[in-house]
C-alpha cells in the first residue's frame, strides 16, 4: 500500500492526479502541469513535499558528527538558522543522497532528505552515529509535514496567510530559517525562485494549505516541480547523481570540502579518484524533446544526459548531461533521439534564474 501525506485528501479534492513516487501516493499534476510551470515563475505556487523527511540531530558532539557524516563542511555554519546543501556519501565516495543541513544550536541540528532514499538514509545515519558519536541522537520526524510555497510573490503570500510570521521571516536572508512555535520556515527552495519550505506539525498542514488556496496560492504537482528544478539547474537524486557517481562527476564539486583537514566519509576515495566526467547543461537546437538516458555525441568521446525536458519558460528543450571533462561551453554535440541524432549546443547551467533566461 501507499504511504500518503496529511494533504492527501485536499489533493483528490483539487481533482490532483495521484501517482506513485517512491511508495508515496503524491499528485503529479492539478490539470495542466505548464500552467502550474508558469505559475511558479510568475506569481506563486505551493508543493506538498511531506514525503522528505525531516532529521533532528541532538546532543553534545553533533557538529563534529555531522563533521564527519557530511562531505560539505558544517563548520561554514555558525550563525543559528543558517542551511547549507551537501551530499552525504558512502566509502567509495559515491553519492548516497543530496540534503540540506540546518545550524539550529550546538545541540540542534536539522536535516532534510530526499523521500526515495530516507529510509536507506536513517538506517546509514544510525550506524555511522553508532560507531562514532554515541552521545547524539538522531530523531526522525515523521510527525511533521513541509511545504513548499515558491515564487516571486511567495513571502507576501505567506505573511498574508499568516502575519504573525512576518517580523520573524522577514529579515531572512537565502538559506537561512527560524524555528518558531512549533513551525520551522527556511529561504529555501528546488525552483530556482524566491519563496520558503515551512516545516509544521502535520496536523496544521491542511488548514495552512486551504488558507494559501484562497489566497491564490496554485497547488503545483511533481510534473512542473521536475522541470522547475531542471530550469533552475538543480540535480534530481536517482538521476543526475546516484551510489555510483561521486559529486565532482555530477557539477557538485562546490559542495566538498578536500581542502581542510577533517576527514569524512568518502573523502580518501575522492582524493584518490580520476575525474573524466562532468555535468554539463545541453541545449536542443533541432526540434525535438530532450529526455534522460539519450546518448550524446561529442568530439571527445560520448556521454548521456541525466535529466531532460521541455522547458516551458525557454520554449525548447534542455538537459543535464554527464560528458567527457574536454567539453567546452558552445561546444556543438549530437543527442540520439529515437533513431536520430539532433544537434545540441553545451551551455552552463542554471538555464533560469528568477524567472529570467541564463543562456540566450
Amino acid at each position: 500500500m501507499l504511504k500518503t501525506t496529511a494533504l492527501n485528501a485536499a489533493h483528490r479534492a483539487l481533482g490532483a492526479k495521484m501517482v506513485d513516487f517512491s511508495g508515496w501516493e503524491m499528485p503529479l499534476h492539478y490539470g495542466s502541469q505548464v500552467e502550474e510551470h508558469h505559475k511558479v515563475r510568475r506569481d506563486v505556487g505551493m508543493f506538498d513535499v511531506s514525503h522528505m523527511l525531516a532529521i533532528d540531530f541532538h546532543g553534545v558532539g553533533s557538529r563534529d558528527f555531522l563533521r564527519y557524516l557530511l562531505a560539505n563542511n558544517v563548520d561554514r555554519l555558525q550563525l543559528p538558522g543558517k542551511a547549507m546543501y551537501s551530499c552525504m556519501l558512502n566509502e567509495q565516495g559515491g553519492v548516497l543522497d543530496d540534503l540540506i543541513v540546518y545550524y539550529l544550536s550546538e545541540d540542534w541540528f536539522r536535516m532534510v532528505v530526499n523521500a526515495g532514499t530516507a529510509d536507506k538514509d536513517l538506517a546509514w545515519i544510525q550506524a555511522q552515529r553508532d560507531a562514532h558519536a554515541t552521545s547524539v541522537t538522531v530523531v526522525p520526524r515523521r510527525d511533521l509535514a513541509i511545504l513548499a510555497v515558491q515564487g516571486p510573490n511567495a513571502r507576501a503570500r505567506v505573511w498574508l496567510a499568516r502575519p504573525e510570521l512576518r517580523a520573524a521571516t522577514e529579515s531572512l536572508k537565502p538559506f537561512q530559517a527560524v524555528a518558531l512555535d512549533g513551525w520551522f520556515v527556511g529561504r529555501t527552495g528546488y525552483t530556482g525562485e524566491d519563496g520558503f519550505e515551512i516545516i509544521l506539525p502535520a496536523g496544521e498542514i491542511e488548514d495552512f494549505w486551504w488558507l494559501l488556496n484562497q489566497l491564490g496560492v496554485a497547488p503545483v504537482g511533481l510534473g512542473a516541480r521536475d522541470t522547475l528544478r531542471l530550469e533552475a539547474g538543480m540535480n534530481l537524486y536517482g538521476q543526475d547523481m546516484d551510489e555510483t557517481t561521486t559529486p565532482l562527476e555530477s557539477g557538485l564539486a562546490w559542495t566538498v570540502d578536500l581542502k581542510s583537514p577533517r576527514d569524512f566519509v568518502g573523502k580518501h576515495a575522492l582524493e584518490e579518484s580520476h575525474v573524466t566526467r562532468n555535468l554539463y547543461g545541453v541545449v536542443l537546437l533541432d526540434r525535438g524533446v530532450l529526455r534522460a538516458h539519450q546518448r550524446v555525441i561529442t568530439a571527445h568521446g560520448e556521454g548521456e544526459t541525466t535529466s531532460g525536458s521541455f522547458a516551458p519558460t525557454l520554449n525548447r528543450s534542455i538537459a543535464l548531461a554527464r560528458l567527457p571533462v574536454q567539453v567546452e561551453v558552445d561546444d556543438q554535440v549530437q543527442v540520439a533521439v529515437r533513431d536520430k541524432l539532433l544537434a545540441a549546443k553545451v551551455v552552463k547551467y542554471p538555464f533560469v534564474r528568477n524567472g529570467k533566461s541564463l543562456i540566450d
